[in-house]
């Protein structure tokens, strides 16, 4: 398998390659060469399978010529062997036709434990195999740093530099990232929003001697492995509901457009998808795209959702690479122009051909605590903020209502305890694995929102950790 940039002007690599370089030469994102066929026999073959089984016959055909099946077994089941439920990823019913998808059983309690835990394996192999070691730089705007963090702790060939935006992740987020003790791990809260965490990260890939220097490489959604890994529970979870012998529609919330993409890799796969609804809160760049045809830049506004509180949504460009038959020049001047101007539009038929794929829907704060509410009262579920946009997501914008809608449970409620005890009165209490969270010492830096200061702490300390 070949990986080719959004931009076009990259050289294409191979799994591997892909996996250590995260960004593309050009600035673009990699994606597969062609997307590998998702038959019906295949997706029949797929039912009762243990989550590891299904999930290294799925991305087999992404990492051939790297990876082995029985490699990718054995890493799948030693990624998924620290869940907290023997499905991984379970549903639960909520209505006739109404089902959640449980991602919040990994060791983070996010949906992001489904890809990194793998991701982590797989960059400990490439790495042990090199005898070569990383520079881990990311940004998240809350669940992907702890995540991160989990999946590299403690790991000899790796040093993890994490930025998230200061005051604008919950607490259980931020101790997360703070109180883990391994030297290998350094989380650095930026005075700033999570889309200027996300600039500095790309400012610094970008400047090839830095990036060459420190041996940059990407556990965001812009390294292409992370998707991959999580167009296993789409797959998995259609099929569990019927899938292929009727299609499915998956509600998501939103920010960095990621999650929702590993969806549509499903659909182009050939996993029958009725429809991918997209969650907003207030900070709605994806619903305004998808109402609109227009992507316009905003303010970020804090929300009782943080991890969705972003304009720039990185993985949309893969998006646009579809949705221009993969014209990378093409993707390359429409990103000009939104840097340039703050604004693009598409044509009215590429709106219509977004449109045949996508649903959205936006939701403010006051709406996502009712959604907490009634998601309680309606089914008993306790459910985060970003989950509740995804439910209220699910049933304004559902399809006809024979075909079953599938909302993804993107976080452990524990992690948002202000926000839910607000909508049910009751404060839900975290794990026995983290009941102590609170009372962990924290460390962490500070960091002004500025690409030579983060440059230089990351020096400082690879000086120190050489």
């Amino acid at each position: 398998m070949r990986y080719v940039s959004t931009r076009g002007a990259a050289p294409a690599l191979d799994f591997e390659g892909a996996l250590l370089a995260g960004l593309a030469a050009d600035g673009g994102l990699y994606l597969p060469e062609a997307w590998p066929a998702l038959g019906a026999a295949e997706l029949r073959r797929l039912r009762g399978l243990p989550y590891a089984e299904a999930a290294a016959l799925i991305m087999a055909p992404f990492a051939a010529g790297s990876f082995t099946l029985e490699e990718l077994r054995a890493l799948a089941r030693q990624a998924y062997e620290r869940f907290g439920h023997a499905a991984v990823a379970p549903l639960r019913q909520l209505g006739p036709n109404d089902w959640l998808l449980e991602l919040t059983h990994g060791p983070t309690l996010a949906f992001k434990d489904y890809a990194l835990q793998l991701v982590g394996l797989l960059f400990d192999r490439v790495l042990a195999r090199r005898g070569e070691r990383l520079t881990i730089l990311g940004a998240t705007s809350g669940d992907t740093g702890a995540a991160a963090i989990a999946a590299c702790e403690g790991r000899a060939n790796l040093e993890v530099f994490i930025l998230y935006p200061e005051g604008r992740v919950s607490e259980v987020q931020r101790r997360q990232m703070t109180t883990v003790a391994a030297s290998n791990v350094h989380a650095v809260a930026i005075e700033g929003t999570f889309d200027n965490c996300q600039d500095i990260v790309k400012t610094l890939f970008a400047e090839r001697g830095f990036r060459q220097e420190a041996r940059l490489a990407a556990v965001n959604s812009i390294n292409w492995a992370r998707v991959m890994a999580q167009v296993v529970y789409y797959v998995t979870s259609a099929v569990a509901l019927g899938g292929p012998d009727r299609p499915v529609a998956f509600s998501v919330p939103s920010g960095n457009f990621g999650n929702v993409f590993a969806g549509f890799a499903a659909l182009r796969m050939g996993l029958p998808v009725e429809r991918l609804i997209v969650g907003s809160n207030r900070n709605d760049v994806l619903t305004r795209f998808f109402d609109t045809g227009a992507m316009s830049l905003g303010t970020v506004h804090p929300t009782l959702s943080p991890s969705m509180d972003i304009q720039v949504s990185s993985n949309f460009e893969r998006f646009l690479f579809e949705l221009f038959d993969r014209d990378g020049a093409a993707v390359a001047a429409l990103l000009a122009k939104l840097r340039k101007e703050g604004r693009f539009e598409v044509p009215g038929d590429h709106l219509r051909r977004a449109r045949s794929w996508f649903a959205a829907a936006r939701f403010d704060d006051e709406e996502t605590l009712r959604g907490i509410a009634e998601a309680h009262r309606r089914t008993g579920a306790v459910v985060d903020p970003h989950t509740a946009v995804g439910i209220l997501a699910a049933h304004a914008r559902r399809p006809a209502p024979e075909v079953p809608v599938i909302a993804l449970a993107t976080a452990d409620p524990a992690k948002f305890p202000d926000a839910v005890e607000r909508a049910t009165g009751m404060k839900p209490e975290l794990p026995p694995a983290l009941a102590d969270l609170h009372a962990r010492p924290e460390r962490r830096h500070l960091l002004p929102n500025d690409a030579d200061a983060v440059r230089s702490f990351i020096s400082a300390r690879l000086q120190e950790a050489a």
